[in-house]
C-alpha cells in the first residue's frame, strides 16, 4: 500500500510539473507573439516610437493617427470625404500624420497594406492611399487584389520603379504588417477607421462623415 500511495503521489507530482511547464510556456509563447518584432524588413518611413505606422513629416505638430484597412468601406468613405483636406495638412506640413495599415479583414489587406509600404519608399504613398481606396474591390477577399493588380495601381500614380515591383512580389513589408497589429491593440484600437489627434480620438458618429467638423476637430488641435 505504501508503494502504491508513493506511486500515486510521484505521478500527481509530475502531471503538477508537466501542467506547470505547458502553462508557462502558453504564456511566454503570448508575451512574444504579442510584441512587435523588428526582426525583418521595415519601410524607412516607419517609425518604432509611433506604432510602426507609416510617418508623413516626422518634426511637426499636432500629431494625427489614421488606422485603416484598406478592404473596409467605412474608411473609403472617410478617405472620400476626408483625405482631400487630410493630404492638404500633409503636403503643407501643418501636423505629423501616421498611417497605420490594418489587415483583419484578410489576405488581401495584407497584400494591399504592404504594397502600401511600398509605395511608402518611393515617396507616393499619399497617392497610392487614395488609389487603393478608389480601386476598393466590392467585396472582402474576392481575388480582385493580388500583386499584379497591386503594381497596376501603382503603376496609374506615377510608381514605375522596378524596386517597387519587385517590393511587392517579395511581399517585403508583409510581415511589418504584424507589427501594425500588436501595436493597435495596445492602443485599444479594435476598428477602423480610427483617427487620434495628439491621442485623442475624434468622434467617429459626428467629426468623421461632416467635412466641416471634421476640419473644426483638426483646428480645435492646432492645424490651422
Amino acid at each position: 500500500m505504501a508503494t502504491s500511495s508513493s506511486g500515486d503521489k510521484g505521478t500527481r507530482n509530475l502531471v503538477i510539473v508537466m501542467v506547470a511547464f505547458i502553462v508557462t510556456v502558453g504564456v511566454i509563447f503570448s508575451i512574444i507573439s504579442n510584441r512587435a518584432d523588428s526582426n525583418f524588413d521595415i519601410p524607412a518611413a516607419v517609425s518604432a516610437s509611433d506604432g510602426y505606422g507609416i510617418v508623413l513629416n516626422p518634426e511637426a505638430t499636432p500629431k494625427i493617427d489614421v488606422y485603416v484597412d484598406y478592404q473596409c468601406p467605412a474608411c473609403r468613405q472617410f478617405e472620400l470625404i476626408n483625405g482631400g483636406y487630410l493630404n492638404e495638412v500633409i503636403a503643407q506640413k501643418k501636423a505629423k500624420v501616421v498611417f497605420h495599415p490594418m489587415t483583419f479583414i484578410g489576405p488581401e489587406s495584407i497584400l494591399a497594406a504592404n504594397a502600401a509600404a511600398c509605395s511608402a519608399d518611393e515617396n507616393k504613398f499619399v497617392d497610392m492611399n487614395l488609389a487603393l481606396f478608389q480601386n476598393q474591390p466590392a467585396g472582402e477577399n474576392t481575388g480582385k487584389w493580388s500583386n499584379a493588380s497591386l503594381i497596376a495601381i501603382g503603376n496609374s500614380v506615377g510608381i514605375t520603379a522596378n524596386s517597387f515591383k519587385q517590393c511587392i512580389n517579395d511581399g517585403k513589408y508583409v510581415k511589418w504588417t504584424r507589427n501594425i497589429t500588436v501595436e493597435s491593440g495596445k492602443a485599444n484600437v479594435n476598428s477602423t477607421p480610427t483617427v487620434l489627434v495628439n491621442g485623442k480620438p475624434l468622434d467617429r458618429n459626428t467629426e468623421y462623415g461632416d467635412p466641416s467638423k471634421f476640419r473644426e476637430a483638426l483646428a480645435a488641435a492646432g492645424v490651422n
